[in-house]
């Protein structure tokens, strides 16, 4: 697929999206990069550490977050975006749910619009997306945790919103599917739905896996989230290995080392 003029071959690979997060409440970067020359400068280093696409964020979706308005979202994520594609040649997301903040995003030059309600909760997202002709990473996420049949609903829920993009005309190779780590999930379920990638790896879309020093590594190594680095490699280890296209880490440098010696065994080495 392509994604702002940058082709990826997510058949046969697994790139690093860099998060960056404009903001001063989020569960592990809350706060280190608000302004905009420190979140600049931290782009710059996550390029340098190997980063494929940078990750815009402008409102925590921590467990237990206060919503801010668009405007304020908007204020933090459409001039760093601007200034990132101005001074770098990456691709850009912007992690929001909501439409405004996406055509602002885009505007600003965004690539990529990730959705953490796979396209469900602002109706107009869907031809944001479709109309700017940008991919979208589409999670999954629900209101409830009623499920019958934890991976069949998961994945029934994620082709809705494969549904409602295709409605409203964004092409399949426009489409990244994320399995939503700890989004609408106990602790078991977050680890089954790791485990068993692959089950979503075969709805025939990429898959991007994001669980970065969440709480799923927090419970299991009973570690606070600033020791959680070697339990999300453990998980970006196993998303290679279960044929994720894209990980979503704060740790890109890791990560990177991480998927080259897992690709290495995978591939009996390079050639």
């Amino acid at each position: 697929m392509v994604i702002g003029g940058r082709e990826f071959n997510t058949g046969n690979g697994c790139y690093i999206v860099g998060i960056l997060n404009a903001t001063p409440d989020s569960f592990y970067d809350g706060g280190k990069w608000e302004t905009l020359e420190r979140a600049v400068r931290h782009a710059e280093e996550l390029i340098g550490f190997g980063a494929d696409i940078i990750d815009v964020g402008g409102e925590s979706t921590r467990p237990g977050f206060t919503g801010i308005s668009e405007q304020e979202e908007l204020d933090r994520t459409a001039p760093l975006i601007e200034q990132i594609c101005n001074r770098f040649d990456i691709p850009v997301s912007v992690d929001t749910y909501k439409s405004r903040v996406a055509k602002a995003a885009i505007d600003a030059g965004a690539d990529m619009i990730n959705d953490i309600w796979g396209l469900k909760y602002d109706p107009e997202m869907a031809d944001v997306i479709s109309r700017a002709n940008v991919a979208c990473c589409l999670m999954h996420n629900r209101e409830n945790m009623d499920y019958s049949d934890f991976m069949q609903d998961t994945r029934n829920d994620l082709l809705e919103s494969v549904v409602t993009a295709s409605d409203a005309g964004i092409k399949d190779d426009k489409i990244i599917l994320d399995p939503g780590v700890g989004f609408a999930k106990t602790y078991e379920m977050d680890l089954e739905v790791i485990n068993k990638l692959d089950l979503i790896v075969k709805l025939g879309y990429p898959v991007m896996l994001g669980a970065s020093r969440k709480r799923v590594v927090g419970i299991t190594l009973g570690l606070p989230v600033t020791e959680r680095l070697e339990g999300t490699m453990a998980t970006t280890v196993i998303g290679r290995m279960r044929g994720c296209s894209f990980v979503r880490v704060h740790d890109v440098m890791e990560a990177k080392r991480a998927i080259m010696m897992t690709e290495a065994i995978i591939n009996g080495g390079y050639s």
